[in-house]
């Protein structure tokens, strides 16, 4: 098989298996999505194991924030 034909079947396989091109957000672009869902305040960025962790005050409570490689946002108790 020619390498460019190769080429083409290893790029046809890796749409058809969904490949993302995704890319993680910037600490700026997490703070902003926060906002937006009504996050103020929102420090302690950080990358962790369980995914992304932050600090932020939503409706005047305190509260610590998972966000997961998906990008949903989910408050830890």
């Amino acid at each position: 098989m020619r390498p460019r034909t190769i080429l083409h079947m290893l790029l046809i396989l890796a749409i058809a298996r969904g490949v993302s091109t995704a890319r993680a957000l910037t600490q700026e672009e997490l703070a902003a999505k926060l906002q937006a869902a009504g996050y103020t305040q929102v420090s302690d960025i950080k990358s962790t194991a369980e995914g992304t962790t932050a600090k932020a005050v939503k409706n005047g409570k305190h509260v610590r924030l998972v966000i997961d490689s998906s990008g949903q946002i989910k408050e830890q108790k």
